[in-house]
């Protein structure tokens, strides 16, 4: 699908978050969407695109893009012991209405919501792989190919992470039928990433990581056999349930970052997703592994899953991003903002994660910035060699008229609502104008007439 905006090669801001901090009149000379270089104090020129307020676009560095589809339909009282694990049999049974198109419609919509907000690129949790009756399709990365069609016809810069799943639980134990879809053996998963390679050539920057799906989903075997054959980022699901906690207890007699941490060589280029429920030596772990933890707070909230110590992480010089995870709600900055309230209704204070002099706004958006360029695998921020992902703030908003440098941050993150997010840039290319994705009504429709299938 072609892009009906223009492609500048310059663009001239007038206040933008440079690696160093806020700068006035910036210009930004791109080559096939990359930063080539930065001047800031530079005057405005006749070829080059003019914006306002311009902060680096930001990585969700954990989706799941067909949950969009389910948003908003599993908020019903009544169920006794209604908790993620009870959520997870109503998402197994939404599965089986979901083929090839619907997917990629699904993710469309997904995708184009995320830049509306301000992520500039995704990491595809992608497990979604066989056909209802658990039978590999024909083109063995069918589902593969259809999460890349959706980043490229929607723009967005896409890490896909196939994820490797075998077991129901910690020990090998055989999987469920309602897993059906995701299932391979190792083999069938080494196969499968050669087909996702193939499906992301005709993706623009694209990355490709890989994912154990958790410790209950494959064996240690496994582990160190799909850390080996890795071709990048690797992300992986951990600790996000008190019961999963306690389950890995009973088989190995070690909490799950812990294990984990002795057992697999982690590093940077570990994203330890969701990774809620640590003790203190665990929170030191991961900081000193240099490995991002990956932040979901709106799907954690959703799901009750509990909070993670941010403060105490934080203080050992944690890594972090942050992911729309479910897609019940995509929204950068509400993102930002429930992380640092979460932390500010447990420990009943105000501004308690920022451990400097920085705002709040700020601290937290170049932080989760810098956490999800790292998990993505991708360079980052404006900045020369970095894609050219610019997010322009409308500095003509209620909730920001009036405010520069870090207040126009913390006025996005704490206090606005939609609108706040003018255009979006994705490798030197436009995608949102005036709020508005370029192809919104197209993406839109078929959304639609995927959802009228799916929940007829």
């Amino acid at each position: 699908m072609a892009n009906e905006a223009s492609s500048p090669n310059r663009f001239h801001a007038a206040q933008a978050l440079l690696p160093q901090g806020w700068a006035d009149n910036v210009r930004i000379d791109c080559l096939h969407g990359r930063i080539v270089s930065v001047a800031a104090g530079a005057p405005a020129t006749p070829d080059a695109q003019p914006l306002g307020v311009v902060v680096p676009g930001l990585g969700n560095l954990h989706s799941h893009a067909f949950q969009r589809a389910m948003a908003g339909l599993t908020e019903v009282g009544g169920r006794s012991g209604d908790s993620f694990w009870s959520w997870r049999e109503l998402m197994y049974r939404f599965l089986d209405r979901l083929g090839p198109a619907e997917c990629q419609a699904v993710a469309e919509q997904a995708y184009m919501e995320m830049l509306e907000s301000g992520f500039t690129r995704v990491g595809e949790f992608h497990y979604l792989h066989h056909a209802p009756d658990g039978q590999r399709y024909a083109g063995h990365a069918e589902m593969a190919a259809r999460i890349a069609a959706a980043a490229s016809a929607t723009g967005l810069g896409l890490t896909l992470l196939p994820v490797f799943y075998a077991h129901s639980d910690f020990g090998g134990a055989a999987p469920l039928p309602a897993q059906r879809r995701f299932l391979h053996d190792f083999d069938g998963f080494a196969a499968l990433l050669d087909g996702c390679r193939q499906a992301l050539r005709e993706v623009p920057g694209a990355v490709l990581g890989l994912a154990p799906h958790s410790l209950r989903a494959c064996t240690p075997q496994e582990l160190q056999a799909l850390v080996e054959l890795a071709p990048g980022p690797i992300h992986i699901h951990i600790a996000e349930q008190v019961r999963e906690v306690e389950a890995c207890l009973a088989w190995s007699g070690q909490r799950p970052v812990h294990w984990l941490l002795e057992h697999a060589p982690v590093d940077t280029r570990w994203c330890l997703v969701h990774a809620t429920h640590l003790d203190q030596d665990e929170v030191r772990g991961i900081a000193a592994s240099g490995a991002v933890a990956g932040l979901c707070p709106v799907t954690e909230a959703n799901l009750g899953d509990g909070l993670f110590p941010m403060r105490d992480f934080v203080h050992h010089g944690g890594r972090f991003g942050v992911g729309s995870d479910s897609n019940v709600l995509i929204d950068a900055a509400e993102e930002l903002r429930l992380l640092e309230y979460g932390q500010r209704l447990a420990l009943r204070g105000r501004n308690v994660v920022s451990p400097g002099a920085l705002s709040s706004g700020r601290w937290l958006y170049q932080q989760a910035h810098a956490g999800a360029a790292q998990a993505l695998g991708v360079a980052a921020g404006l900045a020369v060699g970095a894609p050219a992902d610019l997010v322009e703030l409308d500095a003509g908003h209620p909730s920001l008229h009036g405010r520069s440098g870090d207040a126009l941050l913390d006025s996005w993150v704490f206090a606005a609502r939609g609108g706040a997010v003018r255009s979006v840039w994705r490798d030197g290319r436009q995608w949102v104008r005036d709020g508005r994705h370029v192809h919104r009504d197209g993406i839109a429709a078929r959304y639609r007439t995927a959802l009228q299938r799916i929940l007829g």
